[in-house]
């Protein structure tokens, strides 16, 4: 408490003097929710709930941002408000009797979710697991991720870069403190919400977003993972530029994707914009990203699948790592 500042700390006890605001609070301390869907659980008119969301906001307690024609909204991440907003959360009573109503009328709106994200996956699970028994076993690629990435230490923020259900942060993020999932699909990100909420990662967010131009500032990120994307992209060189430009000097980005392949029905009907990538390919890319590849690892399908897709796993860093005559002058700079 001794780094609030006073002036916000007012702003944000003034703020939170309300009963509707209090249970705002505890609401979204179990993730992140739409206006429609707050003023659902609240059994509340949206002109009321997004006046309380919109004082609550001001005073620093909660962030939001934009999803589509979405405002998704969560406690505040940084700064005394959002400070004051997890110890207030934390302080609500579990079992009064109106916050268990918004908890039941929120687990509700969480099995809602969880159906859709079911339903998604029966609709695409044929294209999904013909692919998938194409090449090595999903455990042995996770396996071998888990392995480079045991000797990167603790991780201050991962992000995840294409997404898709969520998977990497299911991995990974239990080891960091702040996960972020970007993908261009709304539908894959409502299967990956649904995933991190049943598997409890509350420090974990996902967002839609372009690739090509990340909402993120330079230096950002600890660690990134894209786990089999590039084959998708027009530009893989591009993205993986801007991935290099939010990696932090001292970060990691671990690269999964097919070595190259013959299997052309892959581009033909399901989207492969690439019959997968060569080591010396991403070699290039990373170089001119301003990366250098620090490892690369084949997984070879098993002998009994014909035809099957080799997986490459790249390790690449910064070429220039920040010294610590750099991180002092840069903190002498005035703002």
């Amino acid at each position: 408490m001794a780094d609030l500042r006073m002036d916000e700390l007012l702003a944000g006890l003034r703020a939170i003097g309300e009963s509707t605001r209090l249970r705002l609070l505890f609401i979204l301390s179990h993730g992140e929710f739409n206006v429609t869907e707050l003023t659902g659980i609240l059994g509340q008119s949206q002109p009321r709930v997004s006046r309380h969301l919109k004082l609550l906001t001001e005073a620093g307690l909660l962030e939001r941002h934009r999803e589509g024609s979405w405002m998704l909204f969560r406690l505040g991440e940084e700064g005394t408000g959002a400070a004051l907003a997890h110890m207030i959360a934390d302080l609500l009573p579990a079992d009064d009797p109106a916050l268990l109503r918004d908890l039941e009328r929120l687990e509700a709106l969480r099995s809602e979710r969880a159906s859709a994200a079911a339903a998604y996956f029966r609709t695409n699970a044929e294209d999904w697991d013909s692919i998938r028994s194409l090449h090595v076993a999903e455990e042995d690629v996770e396996q071998a991720m888990a392995d480079i990435l045991a000797d990167a230490g603790p991780i201050g923020t991962l992000l995840d870069l294409g997404t898709g259900t969520g998977r990497m942060l299911e991995l990974f993020a239990r080891d960091a403190e702040h996960g972020i999932g970007v993908d261009l699909s709304r539908e894959m990100l409502a299967v990956a919400r649904s995933n991190l909420e049943r598997a409890g990662l509350k420090h974990c967010q996902v967002r839609h977003g372009d690739l090509f131009h990340l909402p993120y500032r330079n230096d950002s990120a600890d660690a990134i993972t894209v786990h089999q994307v590039l084959h998708y992209l027009e530009d893989p060189e591009r993205a993986l530029s801007e991935a290099a430009r939010v990696l932090s000097p001292e970060g990691q980005m671990l690269v999964v994707d097919f070595a190259p392949h013959e299997l052309e029905f892959l581009r033909e009907g399901h989207a492969h914009r690439r019959l997968g990538i060569s080591d010396d390919q991403f070699a290039s890319w990373a170089q001119r990203a301003g990366l250098k590849v620090v490892s690369h690892e084949q997984l070879p399908p098993p002998p009994t699948i014909a035809n099957g897709l080799t997986v490459s796993i790249w390790l690449a860093r910064p070429v220039h790592a920040r010294t610590d005559a750099t991180v002092m002058a840069s903190e002498a700079e005035p703002a």
